[in-house]
C-alpha cells in the first residue's frame, strides 16, 4: 500500500486535507481505483520511511514507524470514515453494522489475490431462476445488461472463437481488473454479462441472442459448441446445454491444491484420509515453558468477601454514586448511589429468603440458584438482583430475556436452566408484562424450559428487614458464588460456575493489572450479564467503589457516538467497548466536533484476541488522535467463560514504544506453525499483542486435540491457564468439566509436568517474545478441513475483503462447517441486501470462492445468500451460528441464491475404477467360479408338463379355437365382468356373448375394411370388454391386431403423437375403435397436432349389424404372429415385439398352471390392459383358463379412490392383479382412512395374492407401506408380491399360489456398483433391500450373463438376466426389418458353456441367489433378483449405478421433495426434483441433495434442478421416462423453479 511506513500523524496539515479529499472523491466514485492510487503514491512519495528487514525466524514482531501508524496501518483519517459515511448516508441499515472485519491491507491482498486469477478466466454458469423465484429485487434489475455486453454482432463471435467480446459497461470503479467472471481460456474470453444473462431467458424474448450467448459463453471450447445432437437426433441449441457446457469448462481446470494421491477404493473398505504431505510445515522450537504472571498483591484493606465491599461502601460512602443508567436516547436516567444499592440488595435477600412462601415455609435456601431476567437497558435491576443473590446465598445465573417460542437457541437455555437446577426466576414488572403470555395470561412455557416461578424485584414489592436481620457475609470460600452462561460450538448453553474465592481473587487481579482507583468513573459499552462486562463494570467496579456508566446495545444503535460523549461529560478514565462500537464511532465521528478522550488511561478492546481487531484500533487511533486519544491507552485482551480474564494489556506508560505486531503466514497458521510471512503478503495475518498473564496466573500452550501435549515455541495451541481466579466447573455437568477445567499438561513422553490442574480456555495462540501472549482465533471457530485449520473469523475477513460489498450486509455473515463424506466442509452464509441485484449477487459469490481458495487454499463447499433479517440471531444482534448450521442441514434456510462447489473442494473420492480388459475368456471366469466353490447363476420354473385338460390343449392350439369351443360346451359362464366407479357392473361378457360379438367384428372388417389375412389393425379402446371383443374379432378375421392406448381428450397434444406414431410404425390397415373416440381423432383438436387426413379406415364398433364372417380363420402354423405387442421403454424408445399363436398358448398354460386357474375361480384386475402381462392378464387368461376376471379400469380409481380394495372385500377375491401406480394411490389416498374403510365392512382377510405386474426392480418399500396399512382390515402380510416382464418375454416371473413367499436379501451397495452381489445384514451401512421378483413361471429358465463376454457368471455377480423359454417374443416388430437387433436380443447363444440353447436378453440386470426355502417338488429355491434395466444404468467413475438408488436417497433428504429422476448428461449427474412445498424451499434441496448423493453414492452431483410436480413424465406402468426428461431439459422446455450448477 502507498503509505506502508508512514506516519500520517506528522505530515502537513495540507498534504492530510489533500488526502482526505482524495479519499471522498473515491467514496463518490469520482476517480477510478487506479486514479487515486496514482495521486495518493504522489502525494506521499516525499514522505516514505523505509523500514528495515527483520530476521525471519521467529514470528515477524516489528516496532510500528511511529505512534499511530504500524505495517499494517489503515488508510489515514479519511478513506474509510469518509466511505463508510457515504454508505451510511445511503442507507442507515447498511452493511455498516459490524466492521469487526474491515482491514484495508487484506482488502488489497484479496484484491491482488483476485487479480491472480485474471489471466486464467472461465465462465462460471449462473444459476437459472423462473421469476416469481426472485422474491427480492425489482424488475429493472433484472434485464440483461446494455446491448455493448454481449450482443455487438454475435454472428461474427460464433466464426471466430478467439474474438474477444467487449467488456460490460460497468462503473468505472467498479471495473476493476478482477471481475473474474470473463477468464480467458485457451486464447478466448467470454463476457460476463453474456454468461449472466443467460439466466434471463425466459424473462424477454430474445430469440436471437440466445443463440449468441450460448456461444459467446462456449468460446472456452476450440470450436463454437452450439449444437448438441442428443440420442433421437435432434439438435438442440439452448441455454442449459450451454450452462453444462460452462460447468464443464470450469471442471477441466486441474484442482488447485496438489493434494495428496486419491486413495483407491478398496470396493469393500470405505475411503480413508489422504497421506500426509511430505512438505507441510513442522514445528521446529523447543517445548514451550509455562509463563508465570506476575504476583498477586496484598492490599491491607482488600475486603474478605466481594460482598464485603459493598457492604462498607454501603455504608461510609452511601451518597458516592454506583452506576448511572442511560435512556434509549443517551441521555442519563438515573443514577444508583453505593447506599441506595446497598439497601436495596439487603431488602432483596432478606425478600428472597423469608418472604417467598407462605409463614412458615422457606421457598429458597442458601445455595440454591435463581435465573437473573433483566433487560440490557435496565442495569440497574440487574446490579440489585445480583448483590441480592449474593447476599441471600442464593446463587445467581444471569440469562438474556426470552422474547418468543421462536428465539433462537432457546430450548438450549432451558437445558442451562435444567442443568442447574433453576425454579425460580427474578426479572423487573417491565419485564415481566413484556414477556410472552398465554391467552389466558400466565407466561408461556418455553419449549426445553423448567416450570419457573417468576418474582419480581422492583422496590415496591421488596420487604424492608427487621432491625435485627443482617445478611450473612462470610469469608470468600469455593462454594460457587454464581453461574455464568456460555454457548458452545454445538448450541449448547452451560453454566460455568464461578466459586466466591475466585471471584474475588479475579476482581484483585484485575484491579491490580488494570492499575483501578478508587472513585474513578468506567464507561462499559458491553453487556453487563456475562464476561468482560460483568467483571469489570459489576464485580471490580464495586470493588473499588468506580462510577459505572452503562451504555446499552439499544442506545448504541440510535446513536454510536454515545460511549464517547459519555467520556467526554464524564471525564471517565476507563472505557470498555468492542471494535464495534470503536467502528461505529469512527463513523459517527464526523457529527461531533468537541469531544475530548484525553480523561482515559484505558481504553479496553473486549474482542482485541479476535485477529482482525488490529485494525479496528489503528483506525479508531488515527481518527481520535486529534481528540486527544493517547496510543498506549489502548489495551487488548484475551478472555473466556471458562477461564476468565486470560491476558489483558496493561495500560501504557506515555511515550514508551508500543507493543509489536506478528505478521503471520496464514498457510503456516493452517499447520498450527507460526511462520513469518515472507513469501506472499496477501496470505498473511497481522495480529496485536493481549499484553501479558494475568496477575498470580500461570499459563501453557497444548495442542488443541489429543492429550494436552506442551507445544513447542513455534507452534500454534490452546491456551491453557492455572489461577484462582478462573471457572470451577460446568455446573450440574461432572463429565464434561474434567476435560475442560482440571487438564494435566504432558511432555512429549506423555508425561504429565506437575500435579496442579489448568483450565482450557478455548483460545488459540502462542507466547511472543517478552512474554507477550498471542491470539490468533478461538477453538470454536476452528474448521478442520482435509488436517488443515481454518479460522471462520479469517474466512469472514477475506469474504468481506471482496469488493464491492455491496450485496450483503457486513455484521450478518457467518462461516461453519458441516461434515459430508467424511471431511468437514466450508459453507458461508450470509444476508444479502434487498437492492442486490441476481447479477451482482453471483459476482460477488464467484469472487469470494476464489479470494478464500487463493488467500486460505480451501475449497468452499457451499455460499448461500438469504434475505435480510431471516438468520436467526443472538441476544445482541450477531448471527446465532449452531441454528444457522442446522437451519443449513435441516433445509429451512430459505436461501435467495446459492452457490455449491463440491467439484473444487471434495478431493478425497475414491479412484474411479479401471475397468478390467476383457483378455480373460468366459471360459476362464467359469472354471475360476468353479474353483471358488460357486454355482453358475441360473434357475428354472417347473415343467411345463401336459397338464390335466390334455384334449384342450391338443385341441385348441389357438385362443380362436378355444374361444369357440367354450361358447358351445358352456355358453352361459360369465368370462369378463366390468365394473364402473360406483362398483356396479356395468357389462358382462359370457363366452358365447363374446364368440358372437368377435364374429360381427370380424365381418365388419372383412366386408367395411376389406381388409386381408394378416394385415395389421389397430385396436384404440378405453380398458373394458369392447377392447376383448375387438381382440378376437380381429384373430377371426385373420388380422393381426396391435393394441393402442387411446389419447388424452384433454391432453391430445401429448398423447395423440404417440398414437400415431404406432399406428404409423406398424402400418396399420385399418382402426377399431368407439363412436367417442372416432369423433375426438377427426375433431379440430386432433388436426393441431398430427394430421388428421391421412388416417387409415376407422371403423366404429358400437353399433354393427348382426353378421357372421364366412368361417372362422385358423392359422396354418402356430409360429404365425397372433399379435403386436407395442409399448414405450423407461428409456423413451418404442418398440413393437410379435407375439405368435404357440407364445401365446404357452403363456397361457403357463399362468394357469402357476396361478392355479380353472373356470369356477374368480380374479381381480386393476391394470392397464395395453401391453406386456397386464393385457394378457385382461383379454387373453380367462379365455383359455375359463377363470372370471372383475376388470377395473384404474381411471375409475380418480373418482371412488376405495373402489378396488371394496371389489376385492365384496367379491370375497383371493387372487388379483394391480399396478404400481394402483397402488400409490390406494396408499397415499386411503393410508389414514383405514378406520373409514373398517366401519364400510371393507375385509381383505379374502386376499391370499395381490400380484403386481411390472417390468422393474420391486419397490420395496411401497409394497411394505401398502401392506402395513392395510394389515387392519384384514389383508396378510404375505399377500403383496410382484411379476417380472420384460420386452423379450412378457412374463418371466409371477408369485403363484403355491411354492415359497418371496424372500427379501440385502446387499452391500459398494460391491454392487463392481457388478458384484455381497449379501450383508439387515440395517448394514450402505445396504440395499432387494425384494424377489416372483416365482419363476413353468417352462421358463433364466441364467445370468456377463453383458460384455455373454459369459455365464457365478451367482455373486451381478449380471444381464437372459431367459429361455417357449412364451419368448418372436422378434421385434420394424418396417425395415432390421434383422441384426432382433437376432442379438431373441435368438443369442452363450459363448461358453452351452453353446446350444437359444436365449433372449431381457436388457435388465439382475443376479440369483439360491434360498434356505424349498419348492413345490422338496429342492432348495433359487430366486431371482432384478436391480435395474441395463439401459438406464449410469457409468459414473467406473462405476454401475442404478437411477432408483439415486433416486431414494435424494427423496429423503427433505420432506418438500415429492419425487425426483437423476441422469446423466457427458459425465455430468443431473437431478431433477420436485418440489411439493412453496418455492421459497427450492433453494434450501441444492446443498441437502449434494450432501446426500455425496455422502451414500460417493458421487458428486453436476446440476440440480428443482421444478414442480408432475413434470418428472412417468409411463402408464407408473415408471418414470427419464430419457424424456433429459430430451426436455436440454430442450430447455421444463420451465424449472431453479436450476444450479454446482462448480
Amino acid at each position: 500500500m502507498a503509505d506502508r511506513g508512514v506516519d500520517l500523524s506528522a505530515l502537513p496539515k495540507e498534504v492530510r486535507d489533500q488526502l482526505a479529499e482524495l479519499d471522498l472523491e473515491l467514496s463518490e466514485g469520482d476517480i477510478t481505483q487506479k486514479g487515486y492510487e496514482k495521486k495518493r503514491t504522489k502525494l506521499l512519495a516525499p514522505y516514505f520511511i523505509h523500514t528495515p528487514v527483520e530476521p525471519p525466524r521467529q514470528p515477524d514482531v516489528q516496532p510500528p514507524a511511529s505512534s499511530s501508524s504500524s505495517n499494517h496501518a489503515p488508510p489515514p483519517s479519511g478513506s474509510s470514515r469518509y466511505r463508510e459515511r457515504h454508505s451510511r448516508r445511503t442507507h442507515r441499515s447498511g452493511g455498516t453494522r459490524d466492521d469487526r472485519y474491515r482491514s484495508d491491507i487484506h482488502t488489497e491482498a484479496v484484491q491482488a489475490a483476485l487479480a491472480k486469477h485474471k489471466e486464467e478466466k472461465m465462465a462460471l454458469p449462473m444459476p437459472t431462476k423462473r421469476r416469481s423465484t426472485y422474491v427480492q429485487s425489482p424488475i429493472e434489475t433484472r434485464t440483461p445488461p446494455d446491448s455493448s455486453s454481449g450482443s455487438e454482432d454475435e454472428t461474427s463471435v460464433r466464426r471466430q472463437s478467439s474474438v474477444v467480446a467487449p467488456p460490460p459497461m460497468v462503473n468505472p470503479n467498479l471495473q476493476s481488473p478482477d471481475s473474474w467472471i470473463n477468464r480467458t481460456v485457451q486464447g478466448s474470453s467470454t463476457s460476463s454479462s453474456a454468461s449472466s444473462t443467460l439466466s434471463h431467458g425466459e424473462a424477454k424474448p430474445q430469440p436471437q441472442s440466445h443463440h449468441g450467448e450460448c456461444v459467446t459463453v462456449c468460446l472456452s471450447c476450440h470450436f463454437p459448441f452450439s449444437t448438441f445432437i442428443l440420442r433421437v437426433g435432434v439438435p438442440v441449441s439452448s441455454r442449459v446445454s450451454t450452462k453444462i457446457q460452462q460447468l464443464l469448462n470450469t471442471l477441466k481446470r486441474p484442482k488447485r491444491p496438489p493434494l495428496s494421491e486419491f486413495f483407491t477404493d478398496d470396493s469393500e473398505e470405505i475411503v480413508e484420509v489422504p497421506q500426509p504431505d511430505p512438505n507441510t510445515p513442522k514445528p521446529e522450537g523447543r517445548q514451550i515453558i509455562p509463563v508465570k504472571g506476575e504476583p498477586l498483591g496484598v492490599v491491607s484493606n482488600w475486603p474478605p468477601a466481594l460482598q464485603a465491599a459493598l457492604a462498607r461502601w454501603g455504608a461510609t460512602q452511601g451518597k458516592s454514586p454506583a452506576l448511572t443508567a442511560l435512556d434509549i436516547t443517551g441521555k442519563p436516567l438515573y443514577t444508583l448511589t453505593y447506599g441506595k444499592l446497598w439497601s436495596r440488595s439487603v431488602k432483596l435477600a432478606y425478600t428472597l429468603l423469608n418472604k417467598l412462601g407462605t409463614k412458615n415455609e422457606q421457598i429458597l435456601k442458601p445455595g440454591d440458584r435463581v435465573a437473573l431476567v433483566y433487560p440490557n437497558s435496565d442495569p440497574g435491576m440487574f446490579w440489585v438482583a445480583f448483590y441480592g443473590c449474593l447476599l441471600a446465598e442464593v446463587i445467581p445465573v444471569p440469562i438474556e430475556v426470552p422474547l418468543s417460542r421462536k428465539d433462537a437457541g432457546i430450548s438450549q437455555v432451558g437445558f442451562l436452566l435444567g442443568s442447574c437446577g433453576v425454579g425460580l426466576a427474578l426479572t423487573s414488572e417491565i419485564c415481566l408484562k413484556g414477556l410472552p403470555k398465554t391467552p389466558t395470561g400466565e407466561i408461556l412455557q418455553f419449549k426445553g424450559w423448567p416450570r419457573l416461578k417468576w418474582v419480581v424485584t422492583d422496590s415496591k414489592y421488596l420487604t424492608k428487614p427487621s432491625k435485627d436481620w443482617q445478611p450473612h457475609i462470610p469469608t470468600a470460600n469455593t462454594d460457587p458464588a454464581y453461574i455464568e452462561y456460555k454457548a458452545s460450538k454445538d448450541g449448547t448453553v452451560v453454566g460455568v460456575a464461578v466459586s466466591k474465592v475466585a471471584m474475588l481473587t479475579h476482581c484483585q487481579a484485575l484491579t491490580q493489572a488494570c492499575n483501578y482507583c478508587e472513585g474513578e468513573t468506567l464507561v462499559n459499552v458491553l453487556d453487563f450479564k456475562k464476561d468482560m462486562g460483568l467483571w469489570h463494570g459489576v464485580l471490580t467496579a464495586v470493588m473499588n467503589r468506580i462510577h459505572t456508566i452503562s451504555v446499552p446495545y439499544a442506545v448504541m444503535k440510535a446513536c454510536p457516538l454515545s460511549w464517547v460523549q459519555r467520556v467526554h461529560i464524564h471525564k471517565a478514565r476507563v472505557a470498555l467497548v468492542k471494535c464495534r462500537d470503536l467502528h461505529w464511532a469512527m463513523m459517527a465521528h464526523r457529527e461531533q466536533r468537541d469531544t475530548s478522550l484525553a480523561s482515559l488511561r484505558m481504553l479496553v478492546v473486549a474482542d482485541g484476541a479476535n485477529p482482525w481487531s488490529v485494525s479496528s484500533c489503528d483506525a479508531f487511533l488515527n481518527v481520535f488522535q486529534s481528540h486527544g486519544l493517547k496510543p498506549e491507552v489502548i489495551c487488548p485482551c484475551a478472555t473466556s467463560p471458562e477461564a476468565m480474564t486470560v491476558a489483558i494489556r496493561r495500560p501504557g506508560v506515555p511515550g514508551a514504544p508500543l507493543p509489536a505486531r506478528a505478521i503471520l503466514s496464514m498457510g503456516g497458521l493452517s499447520h498450527g506453525v507460526i511462520r513469518v510471512n515472507t513469501e506472499d503478503k496477501n496470505s498473511a495475518l497481522t495480529v496485536q499483542d493481549v499484553g501479558h498473564v494475568m496477575p498470580g496466573a500461570l499459563m501453557c500452550i497444548v495442542r488443541p486435540d489429543g492429550p494436552p501435549q506442551l507445544c513447542k515455541t513455534d507452534e500454534i495451541g490452546e491456551i491453557i491457564v492455572n489461577s484462582r481466579a478462573g471457572g470451577n466447573m460446568y455446573y450440574g455437568l461432572p463429565g464434561v468439566t474434567k476435560n475442560t477445567f482440571e487438564v494435566i499438561p504432558v511432555n512429549a513422553n506423555g508425561v504429565p509436568i506437575g500435579e496442579i490442574p489448568f483450565v482450557r480456555s478455548g483460545l488459540l495462540g502462542f507466547v511472543g517474545p517478552g512474554s507477550l501472549i498471542f491470539v490468533v482465533g478461538k477453538i470454536e471457530g476452528l474448521l478442520m478441513v482435509s488436517g488443515r485449520r481454518h479460522n471462520a473469523d479469517d474466512l469472514v475477513a477475506t469474504a468481506l475483503a471482496v469488493e464491492p460489498v455491496k450485496t450483503v450486509y457486513r455484521g450478518r455473515i457467518t462461516v461453519f462447517s458441516v461434515t459430508v463424506f467424511y471431511d468437514e466442509r466450508v459453507v458461508i452464509v450470509a444476508e444479502q441486501r434487498p437492492d442486490a441485484s441476481e447479477e451482482d449477487s453471483f459476482q460477488w459469490m464467484s469472487r469470494v470462492l476464489q479470494a478464500i481458495d487463493s488467500i486460505h487454499q480451501v475449497g468452499l463447499y457451499c455460499l448461500a445468500l438469504v434475505p435480510a433479517n431471516t438468520l436467526p440471531k443472538t441476544p445482541l444482534g450477531g448471527i446465532h451460528i449452531s441454528d444457522t448450521k442446522q437451519f443449513f442441514l435441516d433445509g429451512n434456510l430459505h436461501p435467495c441464491n446459492i452457490l455449491m462447489c463440491p467439484h473444487t473442494c471434495v478431493t478425497n473420492l475414491p479412484k474411479p475404477r479401471q475397468k478390467q480388459p476383457v483378455g480373460v475368456g468366459p471360459a476362464s471366469v467359469m472354471v475360476g467360479n468353479l474353483v471358488a466353490g460357486k454355482r453358475i447363476a441360473q434357475a428354472a420354473g417347473r415343467d411345463l408338463g401336459m397338464i390335466e385338460d390334455q384334449d384342450l390343449v391338443r385341441k385348441h392350439q389357438y385362443l380362436t379355437e378355444a374361444l369357440h369351443w367354450r361358447a358351445q360346451t358352456d355358453p352361459d359362464h360369465v368370462l369378463f365382468v366390468l365394473l364402473n366407479a360406483k362398483g356396479v357392473a356395468v357389462s358382462t361378457a359370457t363366452c358365447v356373448q363374446l364368440h358372437k360379438r368377435a364374429e360381427k367384428i370380424a365381418a365388419a372388417l372383412t366386408e367395411k375394411g376389406s381388409i386381408n389375412t394378416g394385415e395389421n389393425v389397430v385396436l384404440l379402446y378405453p380398458p373394458g370388454i369392447d377392447l376383448i371383443a375387438a381382440f378376437y374379432g380381429c384373430l377371426y378375421a385373420g388380422c393381426v391386431p396391435v393394441n393402442v392406448r387411446p389419447p388424452h381428450p384433454q391432453n391430445l397434444a401429448a398423447t395423440l403423437p404417440t398414437v400415431r406414431m404406432i399406428i404409423d410404425v406398424s402400418v396399420s390397415a385399418c382402426i377399431l375403435t368407439t363412436q367417442n373416440l372416432m369423433r375426438t381423432l377427426r375433431s379440430k383438436e386432433a388436426a393441431a397436432s398430427v394430421n388428421i387426413k391421412t388416417w387409415p379406415t376407422i371403423i366404429d364398433t358400437d353399433d354393427l349389424p348382426r353378421r357372421r364372417p364366412p368361417q372362422i380363420y385358423k392359422p396354418p402354423t402356430a409360429e404365425m404372429i397372433a399379435y403386436l405387442d407395442f409399448s414405450v421403454s423407461t428409456t423413451g424408445m418404442l418398440t413393437g415385439v410379435k407375439i405368435s399363436h404357440a407364445a401365446v398358448s404357452a403363456l397361457c398354460r403357463s399362468i394357469k398352471l402357476q396361478c392355479e386357474l380353472y373356470s369356477s375361480r374368480q380374479i381381480a384386475i386393476c391394470l392397464d390392459p395395453y401391453c406386456g402381462l397386464g393385457f394378457v392378464l385382461w383379454c387373453l387368461a380367462s379365455v383359455y383358463s375359463g377363470h372370471q376376471s372383475v376388470l377395473i379400469p384404474p381411471f375409475e380409481l380418480e373418482s371412488c379412490l376405495s373402489l378396488w380394495l371394496s371389489t376385492l372385500s365384496q367379491y370375497r377375491i383371493r387372487d388379483t392383479f394391480c399396478s404400481y401406480s394402483v397402488m400409490e394411490l390406494c396408499t397415499k389416498g386411503l393410508g389414514t382412512q383405514t378406520e373409514l374403510l373398517k366401519a364400510r365392512g371393507v375385509n381383505l382377510s379374502c386376499v391370499r395374492s395381490c400380484v403386481v405386474i411390472a417390468e422393474e426392480r420391486p419397490r420395496l418399500a411401497l409394497s411394505h407401506s401398502f401392506s402395513k396399512l392395510f394389515k387392519d382390515v384384514g389383508l396378510s402380510s404375505r399377500a403383496v408380491s410382484t411379476a417380472f416382464g420384460s420386452r423379450v418375454n412378457l412374463a418371466i416371473c409371477l408369485q403363484g399360489t403355491t411354492g415359497p413367499d418371496p424372500c427379501t436379501v440385502y446387499v452391500d451397495m459398494k460391491s454392487l456398483r463392481h457388478d458384484r452381489v455381497r449379501l450383508v445384514e439387515r440395517g448394514a451401512p450402505q445396504s440395499l433391500p432387494l425384494m424377489e421378483s416372483g416365482k419363476i413361471l413353468p417352462g421358463v429358465r433364466v441364467i445370468i450373463v456377463n453383458p460384455e463376454t455373454r459369459g455365464p457368471l457365478g451367482d455373486s455377480h451381478l449380471g444381464e438376466i437372459w431367459v429361455n423359454s417357449p412364451h419368448s417374443a418372436s422378434g421385434y416388430y420394424t418396417i425395415y426389418g432390421e434383422e441384426s437387433l432382433q437376432a442379438n436380443h431373441f435368438n443369442t447363444k452363450l459363448s461358453f458353456g452351452d453353446p446350444q440353447t437359444l436365449w433372449a436378453r431381457t436388457g435388465y440386470l439382475g443376479f440369483v441367489k439360491r434360498t434356505e426355502l424349498l419348492d413345490a417338488s422338496g429342492d432348495r429355491h433359487d430366486a431371482l433378483f432384478v436391480v435395474g434395466s441395463l439401459d438406464e444404468t449410469l457409468e459414473l467413475r467406473g462405476l454401475r449405478y442404478h437411477p432408483i438408488d439415486i433416486e431414494t436417497s435424494v427423496s429423503r433428504a427433505h420432506r418438500s421433495i415429492a419425487e425426483s429422476a437423476v441422469f446423466t448428461w457427458t459425465n455430468l449427474l443431473v437431478v431433477v426434483s420436485e418440489l411439493c412445498g412453496s418455492e421459497q424451499d427450492a433453494l434450501d434441496l441444492v446443498p441437502l441433495i449434494t450432501n446426500v448423493v455425496l455422502e451414500e453414492h460417493h458421487l458428486i452431483v453436476g446440476v440440480v434442478v428443482i421444478v414442480d410436480p408432475g413434470v418428472i413424465p412417468i409411463n402408464s406402468r407408473g415408471e418414470k421416462q427419464r430419457m424424456h426428461l433429459r430430451d426436455s431439459f436440454l430442450a430447455d422446455q421444463l420451465d424449472p423453479i431453479y436450476v444450479a450448477y454446482n462448480m
